[in-house]
């Protein structure tokens, strides 16, 4: 990428996270079936084609907020035929929407117990992990180190708003989903970053979708 071709996709974030006069941020006015769904929509894409190539029996997602994403998950798992979506939060939402593929759980995502009770039953599966919770550095530290284990060969774990901190946006945010990246990949070799998950260039998740190679 040319430093001309990093301005405009750069500016692109701006304008997708700030909006343009009087509009508001054009993140918040994303939805899937009506439900706010706070993604970029290149994102969405880019999951729809690893869930079609991986075919996952389970997805889990950390970070549920209002539904959006998990809805969406799920409609791509109607289409294979199979799957459910485990999606986990710390605040419980009424309005969610309903679907018979998505499993709401109340709890931290960084609950060593409440993730252990929820997977160890299960038996050998194509497993896709997404991490949307807590944007810290140490919190999502600590879910990379607690899902990796989870993750199947193959498939991926993708950590969200690796933009933040100035990557490029929200520069005063301090440490967060970029620099956990980078501290887990220094102690894990078992994961790379997937750059051909970011060709459409614009992406909330940069050298965010890692790729479990054994």
């Amino acid at each position: 990428m040319t430093n001309q071709d990093k301005i405009v996709v750069d500016r692109f974030h701006d304008l997708y996270y700030n909006g343009l006069e009087g509009t508001g941020p054009i993140f918040a006015q994303t939805y899937w079936f009506n439900t706010p769904c706070l993604k970029c929509p290149l994102d969405l894409w880019i999951y729809q084609e690893i869930i079609a190539e991986i075919r996952p029996k389970l997805i889990i997602e950390t970070g549920t907020h209002l539904g959006g994403s998990a809805l969406f998950l799920a409609h791509m798992l109607d289409i294979l035929g199979y799957g459910e979506v485990i999606t986990i939060d710390i605040i419980e939402n009424a309005t969610r929407p309903i679907h018979p593929k998505i499993n709401y759980v109340k709890g931290s995502s960084v609950d060593s117990v409440l993730i252990d009770s929820l997977l160890r039953h299960r038996s050998e599966e194509t497993r896709l992990v997404i991490l949307d919770s807590d944007h810290t550095k140490h919190h999502v530290a600590q879910e990379l180190e607690l899902f990796a284990p989870y993750v199947s060969v193959g498939s991926y774990i993708i950590v969200e708003d690796t933009n933040i901190n100035g990557h490029p946006i929200y520069p005063s945010f301090g440490e967060g989903p970029f620099e956990a990246v980078e501290e887990f990949l220094s102690q894990n070799k078992n994961f790379i970053i997937d750059k051909t998950r970011e060709k459409f260039l614009m992406t909330f998740n940069p050298y965010g979708y890692l790729k479990r190679i054994r």
